[in-house]
């Protein structure tokens, strides 16, 4: 054993790799090397003592002194003294970076306090007590250094034995039933049978077991130190053990004693009122099954109950009720199996509901469209219109009133359809067998006949209208309410936050009194409500097949549950009509979508109205294929115009928007009618000139009449007057405001037609400016075709006059002036029925005017110089001798008497008497170049004598003209004035 602690069969290291090598090439080395040594040596050859006689397997005999890599150790000091460098680093900087490195002096930091012992003193004060008091401590305490250091001592030297035996055999694992572990403990190759290595293997077996005793010696001891090392405290634990026994002892008396008292103290004071709780609480529980069974009862009608809601038509009671059992299933009924397929099923009802709904609006809106069309308005039903639009809103259809819409346009095509076969089977002229198709018997009515089925259609339409507009203002009031109970709800929700937000004060404080004082009384009589009762906030509408609670079995507290009521709040409604509704909280619409349904259930009243004109449209179409409305004449005309603007007028009165498809197709064939009437105006009037002989016409009285109906500038066509019993005689002129108006048949007939351009403004609004342009152009034409055939005399040849007098050119000079006359009142007739934008058109009675002014004007200029030409053809065979009066001014006087006789009656005095002045002047221009080229002056001779007769004689004459008696002639002009 001494052997064996002298050396160590593996070389000794610190480090914990001290067993492990590391493997080599075996072409590198000069013998191999094994990873591990054996624990035994093999069996030598020969001598012990001889190397030679060895193998060359390691031994741990013969390599025990052999070097190893293991064996080279370095010096420390001698490596950090390097010869090689001139001097000694003299400290660690110059060891590490360099000989180059020189201590400079750090410059003190101005940031940095100077610190001295004085900035200590306050803490050494502080401390010293603490340290005596450490220090007696000290003294009084066992001093453990000793003992310590001499545990230390030990341990290191049980550690340094304890590193001689092999790990293997400190494994936790170890165990020698393994294999593996076994060779390496007793490695059996070392041993072998063979002959002649008896001697060998008898060495090995005899080192492995002194190894291994040595292993064991070391483990003794060490254990037998740590042994005599806790004697003290093994002993004191065996002293404590007892004492702790009898402490134990006692205590279980003790516990004893105190559960004996304790069950006494719990039979004699809890046991009982621990039972009434337990009853009580299995009572609540009691009750708390019950009304779950009865709420599963109800729920169970629930099917049975829709069905009968159904029956009569609730639709939203069905599907308040279905929304109260999913609300019931989902909270308090959850998990319950035999209603695992309830809720599938009231989803595929409420499915089934909203299609019955869809059906029956439907069928509603067909029945409140297709009753008999009389002055009756009132909504059909309005309580069953009212249900189906909350169903509807509630299960979110907001489409519904698309389907109204359908209908609508449906019954429109259906009501004319209607009043044509009514009109058609009381005309018996129109045979339905031969003429089957509709429009073809339409067709075939005369104008009273098709005015009057238009009328019956516009009636028809609007009692459509009427009724649409009543049933859209009742769906319209049911989106409003709901609009207006949301807006209700949110202000209601926003006061309930602001007092809460004020209450959250004294809602801590009773919170905290609340949990601090709760008794077991309190306990026990919230016990015996259930939970719902307490709960406050939720208020709900019982079920409608809810059974009643007997008062002899629950109080109506207990039976009070959350699945027996609803969520919603309900608030009653009244609609227009009087309807009472209770609307609910659980429409869950937001504002937005109600807005947009009102717009479209506004915009679907706008659409009624343009179907009724577009089907009006295409009625009025269907009769003007063969040019009917184009035949008519004004009066017809002006009647179906005057009733088609009456239906206009209705219509937007009723929907509060203008539709234009009506109002277009009126101004359509109003335009038609325009060009009609003017092109049959026109061609009379051409017809009218062409046989016009340009002489007087009498006026009859009807035409008196007319004139006479213009007054006051407002233009009306008399009504025609029962044919009296002595009929008026017509007369000579016609009278206009005190004026005698010489006429020709045609100017009667045109003033007529101009009224009749007046009065169709008046009946038809819309064609003003297309009747104003047809009266101008009208005017215009009269104007330019008058001139042609009398100043042009173009009725030479068109209506064979011989020649145009001078009679016919005061009489067309005297027409021309009476339509002058109506000029202004035409156009302002005209003006106060046109828009302000429009006025610039008026502009075109001023060129009337003026273009007639002058004609008129031409007229007396070419009455001027048809005696122009005579006096110059008289005057220049003038000669001054006797007789006086000569023959020559007799000839003027007479044709002057005949001048004044053809205009005197046609045209007025004052007319007369200008005319006639220009004519006299005309006269004394030609008498005095004739008097100048016969060289008779003024002196009061012979010759003078006679011309100065003869003058005398034309004033006379002229003056004694009817009209011309105080006609300033001023003679005196003849003669040239001495310079």
């Amino acid at each position: 054993m001494a052997s064996s602690h002298s050396s160590s069969p593996v070389p000794q290291s610190n480090s914990s790799d001290a067993f492990f090598k590391k493997e080599m090439d075996a072409t590198k080395c000069f013998r191999p090397v094994q990873s591990l040594p054996d624990v035994c040596p093999k069996e030598p050859t020969g001598n012990v003592g001889d190397p030679s006689n060895l193998c060359d397997s390691p031994s741990l005999v013969v390599d025990q002194h052999r070097w190893t890599i293991y064996h080279s150790k370095v010096n420390l000091p001698a490596a950090l003294n390097d010869p090689r460098l001139a001097k000694r680093e003299s400290d660690f900087f110059t060891k590490t970076w360099g000989v180059d490195f020189v201590d400079t002096e750090v410059t003190p930091s101005f940031y940095l306090p100077q610190i001295t012992k004085e900035h200590f003193a306050l803490y050494q004060q502080e401390i010293t007590p603490r340290e005596k008091v450490r220090e007696r401590c000290k003294n009084i305490c066992i001093p453990k250094d000793t003992f310590d250091r001499t545990l230390l001592h030990t341990h290191d030297k049980s550690r340094t034995d304890l590193e001689q035996v092999p790990k293997i055999f400190m494994k936790p694992d170890f165990a020698l039933e393994d294999s593996l572990t076994f060779n390496a403990v007793l490695p059996w190759s070392h041993f072998s049978t063979a002959g002649g290595k008896g001697n060998r293997d008898a060495a090995s077996s005899k080192l492995l077991q002194e190894k291994l005793s040595h292993y064991l010696d070391i483990v003794e001891v060490n254990i037998a130190h740590q042994i005599s090392l806790r004697s003290e405290a093994f002993f004191h634990a065996m002293t404590s053990q007892h004492e702790m026994q009898d402490y134990l002892r006692k205590t279980s008396q003790a516990v004893k004693l105190l559960r004996e008292k304790i069950s006494k103290i719990d039979k004699v004071m809890c046991e009982g009122s621990l039972r009434v709780l337990r009853l009580s609480l299995t009572r609540n529980n009691c009750i708390k099954a019950y009304n779950k069974l009865k709420l599963m009862a109800t729920v169970h009608q629930t099917q049975p109950t829709v069905q009968l809601l159904l029956s009569t038509s609730e639709f939203v009671g069905a599907l308040d009720l279905i929304a109260t059992t999913q609300e019931v299933l989902q909270q308090e009924l959850q998990g319950i199996h035999s209603f695992r397929h309830l809720g599938s099923q009231l989803c595929e009802l409420e499915k089934l509901i909203d299609k019955m709904m869809i059906a029956e609006f439907s069928t509603y809106a067909r029945n409140d469209l297709n009753r008999p069309l009389e002055d009756d308005c009132q909504i059909l039903e309005e309580e069953r219109l009212v249900s189906l639009v909350f169903g509807l809103l509630k299960q979110r259809k907001l489409n519904f009133y698309e389907i109204y819409g359908d209908e609508m346009i449906i019954t429109a095509k259906n009501i004319i359809k209607q009043c044509v076969v009514n009109t058609v089977s009381q005309i018996e002229e129109i045979d339905t067998e031969v003429v089957v198709k509709l429009a073809d018997q339409m067709r075939m009515m005369n104008f009273p006949q098709w005015f009057d089925l238009l009328k019956s259609i516009f009636s028809k339409f609007t009692i459509f209208l009427k009724r649409i507009k009543a049933t859209l203002n009742t769906i319209h009031s049911v989106v409003f309410l709901v609009l207006d109970k949301n807006q209700k709800t949110r202000d209601l929700e926003d006061t309930l936050q602001k007092n809460s937000a004020k209450d959250s004060t004294v809602d801590t404080e009773v919170a905290y009194l609340t949990h601090e004082g709760m008794f077991i009384s309190d306990a026990f009589s919230e016990g015996d409500l259930p939970p719902v009762a307490a709960d406050t906030t939720s208020q709900r509408n019982t079920s409608p097949n809810s059974e009643p609670c007997s008062s002899d079995s629950v109080s109506e507290p207990e039976c009070t549950t959350d699945s027996s009521s609803s969520k919603e709040q309900t608030s009653s409604s009244v609609t227009p009509g009087g309807v009472e509704m209770m609307i609910s909280d659980d429409m869950k619409l937001t504002d937005l979508e109600l807005v947009r349904l009102a717009n479209n259930i506004q915009e679907l009243l706008y659409n009624a109205s343009d179907v009724c004109h577009d089907r009006s449209v295409k009625f009025l179409m269907a009769r003007a294929k063969d040019g009917f409305l184009e035949k008519l004449n004004s009066n017809e005309f002006v009647a179906l115009s005057r009733l088609m603007e009456g239906f206009i007028l209705d219509t937007e009165q009723i929907c509060g928007r203008k539709s234009m498809s009506l109002r277009g197709a009126l101004q359509s064939q109003a335009n038609r009618f325009v060009n009609r009437f003017h092109e049959e105006r026109k061609t009379k009037l051409s017809l009218l000139l062409d046989n016009e002989r340009w002489k007087q016409a009498e006026v009859p009285a009807e035409f008196q009449d007319l004139v006479d109906s213009v007054s006051d500038g407002r233009i009306s066509l008399p009504e025609k007057k029962p044919a009296a019993t002595e009929e008026r005689k017509p007369t000579e002129f016609l009278i206009v405001e005190g004026q005698k108006y010489a006429t020709v048949g045609t100017v009667l007939l045109l003033i007529r037609i101009i009224l009749e351009y007046c009065q169709c403004v008046d009946n038809i609004p819309s064609i003003t400016t297309d009747m104003l342009t047809r009266l101008s152009d009208l005017l215009k034409y009269f104007n330019s075709r008058s001139c042609q055939l009398v100043l042009g005399a173009g009725a030479l040849q068109v209506v064979g006059l011989k020649t145009i007098t001078t009679k016919n050119l005061a009489l067309s000079s005297r027409c021309l002036q009476l339509i002058v006359h109506y000029i202004p009142i035409i156009r302002a007739h005209f003006e106060a029925r046109l828009q302000p934008k429009q006025f610039s058109m008026l502009r075109h009675f001023d060129h009337i005017m003026k273009d007639y002014h002058d004609h008129i004007a031409e007229i007396s200029a070419k009455l001027v110089a048809i005696m122009d030409s005579l006096f110059d053809k008289l005057l220049s065979k003038y000669e001054v001798k006797a007789p006086v009066p000569s023959a020559c001014f007799r000839n003027i006087c007479k044709q002057m008497a005949k001048m004044h006789e053809a205009i005197y009656d046609l045209l007025p005095e004052e007319q007369t008497q200008m005319l006639f002045l220009r004519i006299n002047a005309s006269y004394k221009l030609h008498l005095k170049r004739q008097l100048a080229h016969l060289n008779v002056v003024n002196d009061g001779g012979p010759l003078n004598g006679l011309v100065t007769s003869d003058v005398a004689f034309y004033t006379g004459n002229l003056q004694a003209l009817k009209g011309l008696k105080n006609l300033d002639l001023n003679m005196a002009e003849i003669w040239e004035q001495k310079r």
